[in-house]
């Protein structure tokens, strides 16, 4: 009841002071003061001033908005944490599958074989037999093999 008398007190100030401001012929800034002068008594009249004092002073409601924070803060301290390490799950996940096979090196086509690794049968004759070595040199997959055996060790 005291919320809805105070909200129609300063909704009548406010139109007061529009008024004032209408008569010195600043009528943009008066109907602007009006426009907010008029909130407080539309809420009262929409409920939502009720709505809000029953919820303000229910202990239930404030329980759960601390459960809601501590589970903010929990998420933040782990996203804290995840970017202090510097690496998502899915990276480390990638980094130990990386670390099982063994890292390309940066001037081969293919993965070396380690002591776990098959060898796999080719059909075809290998690029260094195929074409001669200055055709080699200028082929475009060449300026990548770096590239992709940094993108390989990494798992991508």
């Amino acid at each position: 009841m005291i919320a809805e008398t105070i909200c129609s007190a300063v909704s009548a100030a406010g139109l007061g002071i529009a008024a004032v401001t209408a008569y010195r012929k600043r009528f943009l800034t008066a109907t602007r003061i009006a426009a907010y002068s008029l909130v407080p008594i539309g809420l009262v009249l929409t409920g939502v001033v009720e709505w809000v004092s029953g919820i303000a002073f229910k202990p239930s409601v404030w329980i759960g908005f601390g459960v809601l924070g501590l589970a903010w803060v929990l998420f933040m301290t782990t996203r804290a944490v995840e970017r202090r390490s510097g690496t998502t799950r899915a990276e480390r996940k990638a980094a130990r599958a990386a670390e099982r096979n063994e890292a390309v090196a940066p001037g081969a086509s293919a993965p070396s074989l380690g002591a776990g690794g098959q060898a796999r049968p080719s059909s075809a004759p290998s690029a260094a037999t195929a074409k001669p070595k200055k055709k080699q040199e200028a082929a475009p997959g060449d300026d990548f093999s770096d590239i992709e055996a940094i993108l390989k060790k990494h798992g991508i």
